[in-house]
This record gives structure tokens, C-alpha cells and sequence, in this order.
């Protein structure tokens, strides 16, 4: 191993730029030239999920090779935009940088944080007085980015608004507004209410389980992807059993499938 780690992923991100910007140029690939901004975001959000998978099913191998290809991303961005004239990957490394040593000053200044929440809540005042110099004051909202997926989007909604005390005070007050929340979802389905009013309570339902998941210190996207992957693992089950009955999951009855659901369950 080097002596200079450092040293040596510098030049591997180096050699991952000069690629990148070969790729790109008129001698490149024809592909890789006709990309643009809004062509490769769909790689973005493809290549972050594959992160999660790996990392969901603690495949390491499998999660080193995924990052390198998040970080390829990364800089095709960037390419585009030194392209454009916009900025040069140097001046992302730089930003990143800089905003990590500035949000930290317990680390690297005379500033104290002794828990994590303290370290959260200095990081958000420094963001919020970044964004006022910068002429951006804007509202307290409006940083949470509006193409997040739902769940991300409301936690961050959440978690913005109580760092000013707008919250509840413990979760029973969440269990006890959960409780509220489906009661008024049920009137609305059992009185016939139009499939807007019943998509606006479902949303409040939904709104009300991520406060909940904040105040347990749970994070609901990952804690949904965990039960798709019992999801997932229970229902092949049934398959696979149903399979060597020689039946097909759509000819079973809901009472054969729901006891080798059981079964499954008693097994995981």
C-alpha cells in the first residue's frame, strides 16, 4: 500500500478525468459526445439506487465498483459543464471542501458540538446564514429539493420545519395524530368521497408515518426498502413452494398462499 494514499487516488481520479474528457471529444465516442444534462440524469438516479442495493445487501464488492460508477457520473457532469464553460470539476472539489471545513468548526475551528444533534443543528444555522449572504435567503423550505423522491421530501420538509420547534413534542402526540389521520382517511373511503379527497387524506397518512419514523430516528425510505426485501424473499417462497406442488400462483387460492406466507415468515 502507498505511503500517500492520497496521492494515489488523486491521480486515479486524475486518469478518471482524462478519460472522461477523451471520451467526450471530437476523436471520443460518439455516444458519450451527444450526451447532455438532462439525457444523463436518468444514469444518476439509476447508479445512486444500485449504491443502495449493495449496500442493503452488505455485498462489498459489489458496492466498490458501484460507487466508481456513481463517481463516473460525477464527472461526466462536470465535463459537460467545463465544456459549457460553467465550471471545471476542480472548482466542485474545491466547494466541497471548503463547506465541509466551514460546517464543522468543532473539528476544525474553536466551535463545540458534543452530540449529534448539536453537530445537525449548527450545520443547518451555518447553511441558513451561507444562503443569506449569498443573497438566497428564501424560505426555510425551500432548500429541500423538490424532485426528491416522496419520502426523502417529506423528511426533509419535517426535519427543516422542526429545527425552528414547529413539531411535536414526543411520538404518542405522532401515534395519536397517526390515529386521526386514519380515521378521517376511512370516512372519506366509506363515504364516497371523490379519489382526490381520498388521496389528499392517504397523503397525510403517509406525511404523519414519516414524522413518526424522524421521531424514532428511523429513516422511512430505507426502512420501506427493507420490508420490499421481506417482500421480495416471502413471496418467492410461495412461488418456489407452489412450483413444486406444480401450481402456478395464479390458479392457488389467497388461503393456500397465505400459509406458505406464514410459513415463510416463521422462517425468516
Amino acid at each position: 500500500m502507498s505511503d500517500h494514499p492520497e496521492r494515489s487516488a488523486g491521480a486515479k481520479f486524475d486518469r478518471l478525468t482524462a478519460i472522461m474528457a477523451r471520451l467526450r471529444s471530437p476523436e471520443g465516442c460518439p455516444w458519450d459526445r451527444e450526451q447532455t444534462f438532462e439525457t444523463i440524469k436518468p444514469y444518476l438516479l439509476e447508479e445512486t439506487y444500485e449504491v443502495l442495493d449493495a449496500i442493503d445487501a452488505r455485498d462489498w464488492p459489489a458496492l466498490k465498483e458501484e460507487l466508481g460508477d456513481l463517481l463516473l457520473e460525477a464527472v461526466f457532469f462536470a465535463q459537460m459543464a467545463a465544456e459549457a464553460g460553467l465550471f471545471r470539476i476542480e472548482d466542485s472539489l474545491d466547494a466541497i471542501n471548503e463547506k465541509l471545513v466551514r460546517r464543522h468548526p468543532h473539528v476544525f475551528a474553536d466551535g463545540t458540538a458534543s452530540t449529534p444533534d448539536e453537530v445537525k443543528q449548527r450545520w443547518d444555522e451555518i447553511k441558513a446564514g451561507e444562503k443569506k449572504a449569498g443573497g438566497k435567503p428564501g424560505g426555510l423550505l425551500d432548500s429541500v429539493p423538490r424532485a426528491l423522491p416522496a419520502l426523502v421530501e417529506a423528511t426533509g420538509l419535517t426535519s427543516r420545519a422542526s429545527g425552528v420547534g414547529f413539531d411535536w413534542d414526543h411520538s404518542g402526540h405522532v401515534l395519536d395524530k397517526l390515529h386521526e389521520e386514519l380515521s378521517e382517511l376511512a370516512e372519506a373511503r366509506e363515504g364516497g368521497a371523490s379519489r382526490d379527497r381520498v388521496e389528499d387524506e392517504l397523503g397525510d397518512v403517509l406525511f404523519v408515518v414519516v414524522n413518526l419514523a424522524r421521531f424514532l430516528k428511523v429513516d422511512p425510505e430505507q426502512a420501506l426498502r427493507r420490508t420490499n426485501r421481506k417482500f421480495r424473499t416471502r413471496f418467492a417462497y410461495v412461488e418456489q413452494k407452489l412450483k413444486e406442488a406444480g401450481k402456478d400462483p395464479a390458479a392457488a387460492t389467497l388461503e393456500e398462499m397465505d400459509a406458505l406466507w406464514n410459513e415463510a415468515k416463521r422462517k425468516s
